[in-house]
C-alpha cells in the first residue's frame, strides 16, 4: 500500500502518533460475521483487523468506566486507556477511509458476567485484552509492507505495552515481566478474541 501523496502520508503519521495505532495491527477481519485470518492480507487489510480488536477494546473500556466496579486510582488510570482506544478506532477508521478502503463492520461483543461490577474480573479481563493485544501487535508487524506505516506503528507500540502494564500493576502483578516482548499468531489470537465476539 501506498499514500497517494505527501500530505495524505504525514496526516496518517501524524495521528498515529498523537493516539497509537500499534497494539492491534492484528488479526481480526470481518467475513460472513467472524473474524477469520487472511494469510495474504495486504496494509488495507491489516488496519482493518486492527480496527475490528480496537472495536473490542474501546467497547470494553467504555463499559468498564460506566460499570461503577473501579473507583478511586484504578478509575483514574482506566480512564484515559478508553480515550486511547475511542481514538485509535476514530484514526483507523479514517485512514481506511483515506487509502480509498471500506473500514470493517463494528461487530457485537459477549463479556463474561461480572466483568464490569467485579474489579478484579474486569481487570483480569484488560489483562488479557492488552497482553494479547501486544502479542498480537509483534505476531504481525513483519507482513506490514509500507514503510511509513511501520515506522509509525513501531514508534507507539510502547502505548499499549504501557497499558498492560498499568493493568498489570493494578493487579499487583508484575508490569515489566520480561526484557523481550512474546508475539502470538493470527490463529492463537483470533481464538482468544473470538470468544467475546458474538456471531
Amino acid at each position: 500500500m501506498t499514500f497517494s501523496d505527501e500530505h495524505q502520508r504525514r496526516r496518517f503519521l501524524r495521528a498515529a502518533v498523537l493516539v497509537g495505532v500499534g497494539s492491534t495491527l492484528v488479526a481480526a477481519s470481518r467475513h460472513d460475521g467472524l473474524a477469520l485470518a487472511d494469510a495474504k492480507a495486504d496494509d488495507l487489510e491489516i488496519l482493518n483487523y486492527a480496527l475490528t480488536l480496537e472495536y473490542l477494546e474501546a467497547d470494553f473500556y467504555t463499559r468498564g468506566v460506566k460499570g461503577g466496579a473501579l473507583t478511586g486510582r484504578a478509575l483514574e488510570l482506566v480512564k484515559p486507556i478508553r480515550d486511547h482506544e475511542q481514538n485509535h478506532v476514530e484514526v483507523l477508521t479514517s485512514t481506511v477511509k483515506s487509502l480509498g478502503g471500506k473500514p470493517a463492520a463494528k461487530p457485537s461483543f459477549k463479556y463474561p458476567d461480572g466483568t464490569f461490577t467485579s474489579k478484579k474480573k474486569f481487570l483480569t479481563t484488560a489483562s488479557v485484552f492488552e497482553e494479547l493485544g501486544v502479542t498480537a501487535y509483534h505476531g504481525q508487524v513483519a507482513r506490514v509492507n509500507d514503510g511509513d506505516i511501520l515506522a509509525a506503528a513501531a514508534s507507539i507500540a510502547g502505548v499499549e505495552s504501557r497499558h498492560a502494564a498499568v493493568v498489570a500493576d493494578l493487579l499487583g502483578g508484575n508490569p515489566f515481566p520480561a526484557s523481550f516482548e512474546k508475539h502470538n499468531t493470527m490463529k492463537t489470537v483470533l481464538k482468544a478474541a473470538g470468544q467475546f465476539i458474538k456471531s
